[in-house]
C-alpha cells in the first residue's frame, strides 16, 4: 500500500515537473527527484546550463542565474580578450614619449645655453635627466604590463572553465528551487519561454562585445565612455529653474514671510526659556525631568553630560541648540502625528504621501538648503524649517504603521459598544499605537538635531557653528569636543524619551 502510494505520488510530481519545465521534463523530474530525495547537496550537471548559461537561465525565467552568469563570464571574457588583444601598457607608453619628447627639448635647450655661455645650462641639463628617468621607468612599466599578457590569459581560461562547471552544477538546484516556489502557489514563472531568450540574448549581445571593446581598447570611442550630453539643454533648465524660484520666491513673500515670523515665534520663546534663563535653573529643571521620567542613572548620566557642557563653554551654545531642536521637533510631531493617522485611514492618502516620504528621506540633506534658501532666505527659521523637512518623515511612517496594526477585532469591539469614531481614535487606536508614534518622535528628535550641523550652514547658529569652523579650518579639537557636545545633547534627550515611554508602559 506504501509502495502503491509512494508510486502514485511519484507519477503526480512527474506530470507536475512536465508541466513546469514544458520542454525536457522527463530529464528535469529526474534530476529533481535525485535532489529532493538526497539530504545533503546533491552534484547534479546541466549541459545546457554548462554552456549557454545566461541564454538558459533566461529562456527558464532564472534571472537571478542570469545576472550572476553574465557578471561572471564578462570579467573572465575581459581578462581573457585583455591578454589577446588589449594594449597593455599603452597609457604608460604614451606617458613614456610624452616625457622623452619633454626631456629631448629640454636637452636642446642646455647645449644652446651651453654654447651661449648662459649660467643655467647646468640646470636646463639635470632638468633634462630628471624627465629621461622618469621615461625610462614608465617605460618599464609598459613592459611589465605586456609582460603580463599571458598571464591574464590563463587566467581568463581558467576564469571561463570554472564558469562553466560552476553552472553546470548549480543550475537544476537553483531550478529545483523555482520549482518548489512554483508548487507551493508563488506567481514565479514556469516553463521554456523563447520571448525570455531572445530578449536575453539581444542584452547579451548589447552588453558583451560594448563591455569587451571599452575594457581592451586603450583609446575607445568617446561617446561609449562619456554620455554626448548637450550642455545647451543643461543651461536652459538651470536658466529655467532660476527663474521659477525668483517669482515664486516674489510671488509668495508674504506667505514665506508669515512662516518664518510664526517660527520665529515659537524659537523666540523656547530661547527665553533654555537660554536667557539661569543656567543653575535650566540645569536643576533637567535633571529632575530626567530622573522622574528615566531614573537615578539616566540622571546621572545627565549631570556629568551637563557638567561637560558647562566646564568647556558649550552651555549657551547647547541650549540655543537644544532651542532649535525643540521648535523643529514640535513642529515635526505637531503636523506628523496627524498626517500618519491620516494616511493610516485613507489609502488613497498613503498612497500620494509614501512617494513624497521617500522623497524626503532619500534627498541628500544639503539638496534641502536650496530651495529654503530661495524662499525663506538664511537664519534660523530657514534652518528649522530644513531640519522640519528632514525629519518629519520617520514619525508619520510610524505613526501610521501604528494605527494599521491596532487589531481589527479591537476595533469592530469597541464599535459594537457604541463607541464613535472620535473616541475610537482617541481612546483605543492612539493609545494602542504609542509605542510606534514615540518610537517615531524618537527617531524624528534625533534625525533633527542630526541637521544641526547642516543647518549652521545659512546661519541657524548652535553647536554646528563650532563644527562647521573646525572643518573649515582644520581644527580638529574644536571639532572634536563640539561634536562630543552635540553627541551629550542627543543622548540626554534619547534617554530622557525613552524613559519617560517605559514608565508610562509600566503605568
Amino acid at each position: 500500500m506504501n509502495d502503491m502510494t509512494e508510486t502514485t505520488t511519484q507519477s503526480e510530481q512527474t506530470k507536475s515537473v512536465h508541466r513546469f519545465a514544458e520542454r525536457q521534463g522527463h530529464y528535469y523530474s529526474k534530476q529533481f527527484e535525485k535532489i529532493q530525495s538526497s539530504n545533503n547537496l546533491t552534484l547534479t550537471f546541466n549541459l545546457s546550463a554548462a554552456l549557454f548559461g545566461p541564454l538558459w537561465a533566461s529562456a527558464r525565467n532564472v534571472w537571478g542565474f542570469f545576472w550572476a552568469s553574465t557578471i561572471a563570464t564578462l570579467v573572465a571574457l575581459v581578462q581573457l580578450g585583455r591578454g589577446l588583444w588589449g594594449e597593455l601598457g599603452a597609457d604608460e607608453l604614451a606617458r613614456a614619449e610624452r616625457l622623452g619628447n619633454k626631456s629631448q627639448e629640454m636637452a636642446a635647450k642646455a647645449q644652446a645655453a651651453l654654447e651661449a655661455g648662459i649660467s643655467n645650462a647646468e640646470v636646463l641639463q639635470r632638468n633634462a635627466d630628471n624627465l629621461q628617468r622618469a621615461a625610462d621607468k614608465f617605460l618599464a612599466a609598459a613592459d611589465t604590463a605586456a609582460a603580463g599578457a599571458n598571464q591574464l590569459m590563463l587566467w581568463g581560461v581558467l576564469s571561463l572553465i570554472a564558469i562553466t562547471l560552476i553552472q553546470g552544477f548549480l543550475a537544476n538546484i537553483f531550478y529545483e528551487q523555482k520549482y518548489c516556489r512554483w508548487r507551493a502557489g508563488s506567481t514565479d514563472t514556469s516553463g521554456f519561454s523563447q520571448q525570455n531568450l531572445l530578449v536575453g540574448a539581444v542584452m547579451l549581445a548589447v552588453m558583451f562585445p560594448l563591455t569587451l571593446y571599452r575594457f581592451t581598447v586603450a583609446k575607445p570611442v568617446e561617446w561609449l565612455t562619456q554620455f554626448p550630453a548637450d550642455k545647451a539643454v543643461f543651461s536652459g533648465a538651470a536658466s529655467w529653474l532660476d527663474e521659477g524660484f525668483d517669482n515664486v520666491a516674489l510671488k509668495g513673500a508674504g506667505f514665506f514671510d508669515g512662516i518664518t515670523s510664526t517660527i520665529r515665534v515659537l524659537l523666540d520663546g523656547l530661547e527665553v526659556v533654555l537660554v536667557e534663563t539661569p543656567w543653575p535653573v535650566i540645569a536643576m529643571v533637567i535633571l529632575v525631568i530626567a530622573w522622574r521620567m528615566a531614573g537615578p542613572r539616566v540622571a546621572i548620566f545627565t549631570l556629568a553630560a551637563l557638567a561637560y557642557l558647562a566646564f568647556l563653554g558649550y552651555w549657551e551654545k547647547s541650549m540655543a541648540t537644544v532651542a532649535l531642536l525643540g521648535a523643529a521637533a514640535t513642529l515635526c510631531v505637531l503636523l506628523g502625528v496627524p498626517f500618519g493617522i491620516l494616511c493610516a485611514k485613507s489609502r488613497t492618502i498613503d498612497t500620494a504621501v509614501r512617494p513624497v516620504l521617500d522623497f524626503m528621506q532619500t534627498m541628500p540633506a544639503f539638496v534641502y538648503l536650496i530651495p529654503i534658501i530661495a524662499f525663506f532666505g538664511t537664519g534660523k527659521p530657514p534652518g528649522i524649517l530644513a531640519t522640519l523637512i528632514f525629519g518629519m518623515p520617520p514619525v508619520v511612517r510610524l505613526t501610521a504603521l501604528g494605527i494599521k496594526q491596532v487589531p481589527e477585532s479591537i476595533v469592530e469591539g469597541a464599535l459594537a459598544f457604541g463607541c464613535t469614531r472620535r473616541k475610537l481614535l482617541l481612546d483605543v487606536e492612539i493609545p494602542l499605537a504609542m509605542p510606534n508614534i514615540m518610537a517615531g518622535v524618537n527617531q524624528t528628535i534625533l534625525m533633527c538635531l542630526s541637521m544641526v550641523v547642516i543647518a549652521s550652514l545659512i546661519g541657524a547658529e548652535g553647536l554646528g557653528t563650532d563644527v562647521l569652523q573646525a572643518l573649515q579650518f582644520a581644527a580638529k579639537g574644536q571639532g572634536l569636543l563640539a561634536g562630543l557636545a552635540i553627541l551629550f545633547c542627543a543622548m540626554i534627550i534619547d534617554r530622557i524619551v525613552q524613559g519617560c515611554f517605559k514608565s508610562s508602559n509600566r503605568e
